[in-house]
């Protein structure tokens, strides 16, 4: 493949998209992504609002102009009004993963009960995984990293680039050849 392995960030916050405050959500994945990753790769970030249609077709754009294969999203994922993610993620996904969420929030019960308000998805689009992440960094490490064993082989099947992991952080999981 002579293309970049190529992730997406998404930031989705309107106080943070008019910076009110700083984005701590993206630059936690990106720091995090590089903690668990062995093989080169680059970052597009974006930080938008929660407006669905925005948050769509920034999905999109990575995914199919971008060619990113793994796009993680953090923040719009609860309960209030404003908190689309979720649903913008499954409008432009061919296919959910509904294990990812429920992974998440099994792993978040452990830390705080409201996790069981957590709404986070994941999806296929294309050659794309979409991942939907909460805000805060401190969930953001501890979801990221009980779901990342699994990207590596879900990214294979969906016939994008061969990510390799710094095992010590993540064993990325891959079936042993018959």
């Amino acid at each position: 493949m002579n293309n970049p392995i190529r992730i997406g960030i998404v930031t989705v916050s309107d106080r943070a998209s008019l910076g009110v405050y700083q984005d701590l959500g993206g630059p936690a994945i990106s720091k995090l992504l590089h903690e668990i990753l062995s093989c080169n790769f680059e970052i597009i970030a974006k930080i938008i609002p929660d407006e669905q249609p925005l948050i769509e077709s920034t999905l999109k754009e990575l995914c199919d102009v971008d060619k990113c294969c793994l796009v993680v999203t953090t923040g719009g994922t609860g309960p209030a009004k404003r908190d689309v993610t979720p649903e913008a993620t499954e409008a432009v996904c061919d296919k959910i993963l509904d294990g990812f969420g429920e992974q998440m929030r099994a792993i978040s019960l452990k830390i705080v009960p409201t996790a069981i308000l957590s709404r986070q998805i994941a999806g296929i689009r294309g050659s794309t995984l979409i991942i939907n992440l909460p805000g805060k960094p401190s969930a953001i490490r501890d979801c990221l990293l009980a779901v990342f064993p699994a990207i590596p082989y879900c990214i294979d099947l969906i016939d994008g680039p061969f990510l390799t992991t710094h095992e010590n952080i993540v064993l990325a999981f891959r079936p042993k050849n018959k």
